[in-house]
């Protein structure tokens, strides 16, 4: 009989190069189970509690931390070590009665950083594309793989703040001049500026967007951005 799912083991080289693992302390790490965010930019959530966040020496304990039912993500309570947690996921921990926030830092693409208990139930969210359903009524989809039907005025490439695990948009934050950008990948990871211009796409280049920071200028692909306020970040990103 065939096998109905791919493998639940990874070799520790071949993680992604953004995993803060011992590559040689051990053979295999936790793969990602399919969910709300790749392999590519996500951490098995039994590593992010055992090797990132460290509230447990061992997988067996981060296990039954899981299993029991104490970690929610997102205002979620999930039971697989495998879940994927990505950008501006929320963890929270209960026994510890602490929250984080994965967030882009020091051109780590996902750091955790602890955020205050009032923060815990509300998140930001990339819309990434967005179709006509029936009805007329628009379906946004978001970076963490989550989907809206809404009628808002929202379009792609715009950030919307959530409250999870309702999902109710509280607020929306257009691409547009003056808003406050955090760059989400690459060297510049977690470095916060503003938008000084957007550049609409050719047939050879991305739409791209111009980012001013305190000592410099740069120019990146819309996809490498993240607006998360106006004056300032509607939520703590750093």
């Amino acid at each position: 009989m065939g096998k109905i799912s791919g493998s639940t083991k990874l070799k520790r080289q071949m993680a992604p190069a953004f995993w803060q693992i011992g590559r040689k302390d051990k053979r295999f790490a936790l793969t990602v189970s399919p969910g709300t965010h790749p392999i590519s930019k996500a951490y098995p959530l039994g590593v992010m509690l055992r090797d990132i966040l460290k509230v447990a020496n061992t997988m067996r304990e981060a296990r039954q931390a899981i299993i029991s039912g104490e970690i929610k993500v997102d205002g979620v309570i999930r039971y697989d070590i495998h879940f994927p947690v990505g950008l501006m996921d929320v963890i929270e921990i209960a026994a510890l009665d602490k929250a984080y926030r994965l967030v882009p830092k020091d051109s780590v693409i996902i750091t955790p950083v602890e955020i205050p208990k009032e923060e815990k139930n509300i998140k930001l969210c990339k819309v990434t594309h967005k179709v006509t359903i029936s009805d007329k009524k628009l379906q946004y989809g978001f970076h963490d793989g989550r989907t809206l039907v809404d009628n808002q005025k929202v379009n792609v490439n715009d950030t919307c703040l959530l409250t999870v695990p309702e999902q109710k948009v509280t607020n929306t934050v257009k691409l547009e001049k003056g808003s406050t950008a955090l760059v989400i990948t690459g060297d510049n990871a977690g470095s916060i500026g503003k938008v000084d211009d957007i550049r609409e796409g050719t047939f050879i280049l991305p739409k791209r967007v111009l980012v001013k920071f305190k000592d410099r200028t740069i120019e990146l692909p819309v996809d490498m951005v993240m607006v998360v306020g106006v004056e300032k970040p509607l939520i703590k990103v750093e």
